[in-house]
């Protein structure tokens, strides 16, 4: 079965509305296709869904899914960030992603650039960039006890600005162990990780989230690997190499 399940419309921060969306999925290919708009987050309103508008994001992806449900399988569903304030029921599955650290009442977006991101680490880590690793990967972990979720997503955005090594060592003995704790945490709730080629697409990295090792070691234990273009337009959907 092909498939795209991480994909924005204009209900958030993607390019096309809904409906063009699915045109460009059926045009190439797919057998069932999902919209994952992002969740409500009340500190930073410049990407996500409006919080009014989730009923209508759920009835107006209902009403697409019978007109195409003879030509591709659409599905409902939310990129729900680990600090949105709630969540409102009937998606048909949640993707659990990070793109904030929680630093006292501030939320500094890790994906924002790298001069934001060193920022970060120098504001509230002491240049300490493990340590803000070992912050998102904990908080990671603790999905389960604020959410279900089905699918976690780009586990290793935290490495975005990281291409070669250029902030920190990814084989350093504490980023490892860090992502292999939340790994391990995870499991027993979620076993689906996505392989997420947003970035990659866009030409912003070498390789897509996650790194190989990271895909080795999921599998490894017992989990299960899907690959998402995580499309911001109808021009990405399905799009893997």
């Amino acid at each position: 079965m092909k498939y795209d399940l991480h994909t924005h419309t204009t209900f958030s921060d993607g390019e096309n509305t809904p409906e063009e969306m699915i045109e460009a999925a059926i045009k190439a290919g797919l057998d069932r296709y999902g919209i994952s708009d992002h969740s409500y987050t009340f500190f930073d309103e410049s990407y996500c869904m409006a919080r009014g508008r989730y009923d209508e994001y759920l009835a107006h992806i209902s009403e697409l899914k019978k007109k195409y449900s003879s030509k591709i399988n659409v599905l409902c569903g939310i990129e729900l960030d680990y600090h949105s304030a709630y969540l409102p029921q009937g998606f048909d599955y949640v993707i659990g992603s990070m793109h904030y650290l929680r630093c006292g009442d501030e939320y500094p977006p890790i994906d924002f650039d790298k001069e934001m991101f060193s920022k970060i680490a120098s504001d509230y880590f002491n240049n300490d960039f493990y340590a803000m690793c070992e912050n998102y990967f904990e908080t990671l972990a603790d999905y389960p006890n604020r959410y279900r979720i089905d699918i976690v997503g780009h586990l290793d955005l935290i490495t975005k600005y990281n291409e070669g090594n250029c902030l920190f060592d990814e084989d350093h003995p504490r980023f490892v162990k860090a992502w292999q704790n939340t790994v391990l945490k995870l499991l027993p709730h979620v076993k689906t990780f996505e392989v997420n080629y947003g970035d990659y697409n866009r030409g912003r990295r070498s390789q897509p989230y996650l790194t190989e090792p990271m895909q080795k070691f999921v599998l490894e234990h017992g989990g299960i690997i899907i690959k998402s273009s995580d499309s911001h337009t109808d021009k990405t959907i399905g799009k893997f190499k």
